[in-house]
């Protein structure tokens, strides 16, 4: 089938608007590019520090013979995501040794999870830690010792991290390697009902505890859909991962030989062979295109938003938001995962899976076959299912129909016209919105502002009993600029207390809220953001605020005169300052660039992206 018209249209204005940041890009790429490995050109001194420990691999890494694999792991055994790749080094280094190459650990990144920092001083360094993760990576394969890289992640900001890190090593070919999910515990659902409960003291600590660790209970990450899973999605569609890694549980022997498949795979396409798949060429403007699909077609997560052009612009793309809001106007909704749903990570893939998702997609013209695949294949590729044949892995064919309709449909039977995500603008900014959960009668509100500087504030409010009839929840100061962007996810369960209870809700904040984002309308990333001068910190209480995601507005209804007379308000800031280690990312906030810039502090000086703002007005503006 041909592509649809829209995704050919904003493919071309990304390409046109790309055309010279991303050219200098591929230029500096391809003057990275060896002919043999790497390491033959290291002074033996250099050299030798290189193999010092590398044991059998000696002979070889000082020969200068076979390819050389760099992993680079966000293991720790605190996050049940994470604990599962223990001991993926050792199974990698064997598997590269048997197909004659060789594989190092190359470096390790942070992982924090957001599910433990929720609500706590620490997750005003969530955010950033995606920029340090990147740091990280580039100084892990600064070594020049590799021909390729395997990178071990799988959470919110660890992929998004690894991948801008590796693409200033874009010459390299690169292979994403997940644990994949946990197996399903206690449903999403009764979770939710649960925190619900004890947000208005129906619920002991005792129930909520037994709650969320029935729901958290191994290995893996968690079940339900939001930036973890999120990330999976959007390796598969962007063909960064072996066929149908993504939601494959840890610890089993179908996961452990699609790891030893990665690193087989890894050492047939590097610059030494004759299918060279370089990372700088299997991410371009097609394959973030498909991203942006895959995130509208599954609901994926609203943290995606700011990742997603982050990672778009380490590879010389540059994409914002009227991009991945006319995607979603087009793409119908196939999936139904918690929160958008009632089923799970694990349901969905019993059901049909990305696989079955990802075919739909490309039949229906929605997604770019023809991208560089690390397999070896295109994306059509890319929808098989691996299996083990007596212990042989193989693919095949995904479900020619969804298992359960009720989780994942064609897009003759979606559940929606089109895909969860809205890009909201008014005098109140730019912000995006995630609609795939929210009631459709519930998509639109005019009411009275309620101004926080902090959803500690809102919260005490709320259990103060001052949070009576219909308003919209403004929460400021909230930025990266300010205090790192947290997410408000404390938030859903009290605002989801009162629309269940009759009132009209809905939140408006220069944060995020999360890749849980739920049933409750909630306009965020709004930028700019307050401390940059942003109109949401104009709002006052009373002001009548509306919010309509259908016509993808949001609107202070204040005179004008007194609007643009007023003052911009944050609140105070210096709360945010110091302590669990807040004071060393003063500079990542201060170097920030905006939300719909990829909240990124990586890039904001940067000339060549100063030049194409400059020549491309509908971003500039």
């Amino acid at each position: 089938m041909s592509l649809h018209p829209v995704v050919d249209r904003v493919t071309d204005r990304i390409v046109e608007r790309s055309r010279a940041l991303r050219a200098d890009y591929l230029r500096r790429m391809d003057e990275a590019r060896h002919n043999g490995p790497a390491r033959i050109r290291l002074s033996c001194g250099n050299l030798a520090h290189g193999f010092a420990a590398a044991g059998p691999d000696k002979p070889m890494l000082r020969a200068g013979t076979g390819g050389n694999i760099a992993i680079v792991t966000s293991y720790n055994d605190m996050l049940s995501a994470h604990q599962p790749m223990e001991q993926y080094p050792t199974l990698i280094r064997a598997a590269a040794r048997a197909a004659g190459g060789s594989a190092q650990v190359a470096g390790g990144v942070p992982a924090m999870c957001d599910g433990v920092t929720q609500g706590r001083t620490g997750m005003e360094l969530s955010l950033f830690s995606r920029d340090t993760i990147a740091l990280a990576t580039a100084v892990s394969l600064s070594h020049d010792m590799y021909d390729a890289a395997l990178l071990l992640g799988v959470c919110d900001k660890i992929v998004p991290g690894l991948l801008i890190g590796a693409l200033s090593f874009g010459h390299l070919p690169v292979i994403f390697v997940p644990p994949g999910p946990m197996t399903s515990g206690l449903p999403n659902k009764e979770k939710a009902a649960v925190r619900q409960r004890y947000a208005i003291g129906e619920a002991t600590r005792d129930e909520l505890l037994e709650a969320e660790s029935g729901s958290y209970h191994g290995p893996g990450t968690c079940t339900f859909y939001g930036t973890a899973n999120s990330n999976q999605m959007l390796m598969e569609v962007m063909g960064l991962h072996m066929p149908g890694t993504a939601f494959v549980n840890p610890n089993t022997p179908l996961r452990d030989a699609l790891t030893v498949a990665a690193a087989e795979q890894a050492l047939r396409i590097t610059a030494m062979s004759d299918d060279y798949r370089p990372l700088a060429k299997a991410v371009d403007e097609k394959s973030i295109v498909n991203a942006m699909v895959g995130l509208a077609a599954t609901g994926g997560s609203t943290n995606h938003a700011i990742h997603l052009v982050a990672m778009a612009r380490a590879a010389g793309v540059v994409i914002n938001w009227d991009d991945l809001d006319e995607l979603s106007r087009v793409t119908p909704l196939l999936a139904r995962i918690y929160p958008n749903g009632a089923a799970d990570v694990n349901h969905f893939q019993a059901a049909g899976g990305l696989g079955f998702v990802i075919r739909e997609l490309i039949d229906g013209g929605l997604l770019h076959p023809d991208i560089l695949c690390v397999h070896g294949g295109d994306l059509r590729q890319q929808t098989l299912e691996p299996y083990l044949d007596d212990l042989q892995l193989r693919w095949r064919e995904p479900p020619a129909k969804s298992l359960d309709p009720d989780v994942v449909r064609p897009m003759s039977e979606a559940f929606d016209a089109e895909g969860g995500l809205r890009l909201l603008q008014g005098n109140l900014g730019r912000a995006v919105s995630k609609i795939s959960a929210v009631g459709p009668e519930f998509r639109r509100i005019k009411a009275p502002a309620r101004v926080f500087d902090s959803q500690d504030d809102l919260l005490e409010a709320f259990r103060a009993g001052t949070l009576t009839g219909d308003f919209v929840a403004v929460v400021r100061g909230q930025g990266p600029k300010a205090n790192g962007m947290p997410e408000l996810h404390q938030l859903t369960p009290p605002l989801g207390v009162m629309q269940d209870r009759g009132q009209r809700v809905a939140l408006l904040t220069d944060g995020r809220m999360s890749g849980a984002s739920g049933k409750v309308l909630a306009a965020i990333h709004v930028s700019p953001e307050a401390l940059d001068g942003g109109p949401i910190g104009r709002v006052r209480d009373g002001d009548i605020v509306e919010i309509d995601a259908d016509a993808g507005t949001m609107q202070a209804h204040v005179d004008e005169t007194t609007w643009n007379a007023r003052m911009i308000e944050t609140g105070d800031l210096s709360r945010y300052g110091f302590g669990m280690g807040r004071e060393l990312f003063a500079l990542m906030r201060a170097q920030s660039g905006t939300a719909e810039e990829g909240a990124c502090s990586l890039f904001t000086n940067d000339a060549a992206k100063q030049a194409a703002l400059a020549a491309s007005p509908d971003i500039a503006a």
